[in-house]
Parts: C-alpha cells; sequence; structure tokens
C-alpha cells in the first residue's frame, strides 16, 4: 500500500541511491481539500510517484515540477486554486473547490531532510514530530511529544515560517481467532496498510495458506501475548474466536494491556459472558470498548462485518465520531 507513510519511505529507502527523489507536501490549505496540511508523496526520477496529494487530480503536474526541483536543487512551489476558473487546478477538474499549497523539495545524500530518522522511527513504532521549513530544502524528524495532538500547523520562527507534523505509525490490530470471517478483516487492514497480527490456538484455525498477508501469526494465549502486544505496540484487539472460552483468556492476558480499544463480536450478552468467563468487570478495563463490534452499516456477510468492525476501530483510534460527515460536505 505504497500511500501509507511507512510505505512510501520503505521503498524510498530501498532506492534512495539509484534515481532522484523529491519529497511533496501539502503545507497549507484552504476551504475544501481532499489531503489537509501534512500529508506527503515522494516522486523519484522516473517520474514514478507514492502517495497522494489530491484525489489524483494534481498528481500529474506536481510530478512534472518535480523534476524542476530535481535539476534546480531548489524547492518548488506550488498553489493550486480550485475556485479560479483560469487556474490549472480548475481545469484539471478539482472537485472540493478549495486552494491547495505544495512544496516540493528535492532529497539528496548528504540531505534526506530527516526522512531517514522518521522512516527508522515508523519501523519502530515510535510518534513523533516532523519539521519542515518552507520555501527551503531543511527537515527534522523528532521522536517523542506530539504537540498536545495537534494536527499539522504552520510556526512562525525567527529563521522562517516552518510546518510542524505530528506523524504516528500506523496502527497495529490484533485478532483473536483465525475463522473463515477473519480473512476479510486481515485483507482490508492490509490494504489500509495497517500491521496485522493474528492468534488462534486451535490448529485447524489461522492456517498460513489462509491468511497469505498476516503480518504474524501466533498460536498461544498466555503471558507472551502480553509481552508481544506491548513489545509491538498493537493499538486494537478484536475478539471473534467464536468461543467464548478462547474470547475469554485473551481478554483475561490483554486486560492490562497498553492497548486502546477492543472490539467483541456478537451481542453485548455475549460479550458479558466473556467477561464472567475471565472473571472480570468492565469497569476493571481501561481501554475503550465495543460490543457489539464495528459500526452499523447494516452488513451480514464476512466483507461488510470486517469493513464496519475495521471501520468503527479506525474512528475510535482517530478520536472520530463516525457521524455522516454532512456538514463538511455541504461547505
Amino acid at each position: 500500500m505504497t500511500n501509507q507513510l511507512s510505505a512510501m519511505l520503505g521503498t524510498w529507502q530501498e532506492n534512495r541511491d539509484s534515481t532522484e527523489w523529491v519529497l511533496g507536501t501539502v503545507y497549507r490549505t484552504e476551504g475544501s481539500a481532499y489531503r489537509k496540511a501534512g500529508a506527503m508523496m515522494l516522486i523519484n526520477g522516473h517520474g514514478q510517484q507514492f502517495g497522494l496529494l489530491s484525489g489524483g487530480c494534481l498528481e500529474a503536474d506536481i510530478t512534472r515540477n518535480a523534476r524542476r526541483a530535481m535539476v534546480t536543487g531548489k524547492p518548488v512551489m506550488l498553489t493550486y486554486d480550485g475556485t479560479d476558473e483560469d487556474d490549472l487546478s480548475f481545469k484539471l477538474g478539482v472537485g472540493c473547490g478549495g486552494t491547495v499549497y505544495i512544496m516540493l523539495q528535492p532529497l539528496g545524500s548528504a540531505n534526506d531532510l530527516g526522512l531517514g530518522d522518521l522512516y527508522e522511527a515508523l519501523q519502530k513504532r515510535q510518534s513523533g514530530v516532523y519539521f519542515q521549513k518552507i520555501d527551503a530544502v531543511e527537515g527534522y524528524f523528532e521522536t517523542g511529544a506530539l504537540y498536545g495532538q495537534r494536527p499539522a500547523h504552520i510556526e512562525n520562527r525567527e529563521d522562517g515560517n516552518w510546518l510542524v507534523t505530528p506523524i504516528q505509525p500506523e496502527p497495529h490490530v490484533l485478532v483473536v481467532g483465525g475463522g473463515l470471517d477473519a480473512r476479510p478483516v486481515i485483507g482490508i487492514a492490509h490494504q489500509m496498510g495497517w500491521q496485522t497480527t493474528l492468534v488462534d490456538p486451535r490448529p485447524a484455525n489461522a492456517r498460513a495458506e489462509h491468511f497469505p498477508i498476516a503480518g504474524t501469526i501466533l498460536r498461544k494465549i498466555d503471558g507472551d501475548l502480553a509481552t508481544y502486544v506491548t513489545d509491538h505496540k498493537v493499538d486494537a484487539v478484536i475478539l471473534m474466536a467464536h468461543s467464548v472460552s478462547i474470547d475469554a483468556a485473551a481478554l483475561a492476558v490483554l486486560c492490562d494491556a497498553p492497548i486502546k480499544h477492543l472490539s467483541a463480536l456478537g451481542p453485548r450478552h455475549r460479550f458479558r459472558d466473556v467477561l464472567n468467563e475471565a472473571g472480570i468487570s468492565r469497569n476493571d478495563l481501561a481501554f475503550d470498548i465495543s460490543s457489539p463490534a464495528g459500526l452499523d452499516i447494516g452488513g451480514q456477510l464476512p466483507e461488510s462485518i470486517a469493513l464496519s468492525m475495521l471501520s468503527g476501530i479506525h474512528a475510535a483510534l482517530f478520536k472520530q465520531s463516525a457521524a455522516p460527515a454532512l456538514a463538511q460536505a455541504a461547505e
């Protein structure tokens, strides 16, 4: 999935010395825009692009301008005004109608704009803040606090204006239960660029040939699972083993784990049975819980249920209401 930052940087890291590269970044928007400030993409000397800065309307022109940044070694500043009939973005059919400001920064062997540090941090699942000086070839990454979870924003400093972008690794979801209905869960999560781990102690379940794209498959639900969840920074857990005893065993092991969200497949009374089997009160659990799991989208088949559950987890991890974006669409 090349649109995720980790995947983009992984491709760049593998080929950084074989061709030229440019980092494209949305540093400001006005009105409606497909991508917001802090969105990034990479373009190489072969004209290949990794990531998106629009809905696909502007990428060809951005790639063309990236060549200018490669040749001159200087940043190229672009503005696409979707409200101006004479502007290129209007002619390209940009549907959002807002204005997007983009910076193209050339990368070199002596100056990678801190992307190497950023890539290494994401491999370790570390969060941090990425700094880019606007209209300059300067950038660096710092692990640590995320500026109070503020979104990407411009800071005015004595040495110029800097885009400050919080960086977090893509979510890591642990699926308890490797039955037929877990396959689309792993598949959709993988397509979104998430890390996935599957655990099931039953030999007939969670077979590697049925889950070829699962990141990791585990076979034991014991204290080592809690250690794994902590060490690998699992964000969310889905209980879907279709076995109260297996789900309860997993919950008992993970009750103190530093996860952010837990989804439990099935009706509320089933999760009460899981809690009773595990000897745990719901009040003992510090993480967010969704029972029944997922959003009510009217799905019945495994693929729809997987979409529902992962949508609910996405909303929970990114602290969104999951309500229809009617107000935004009307603007």
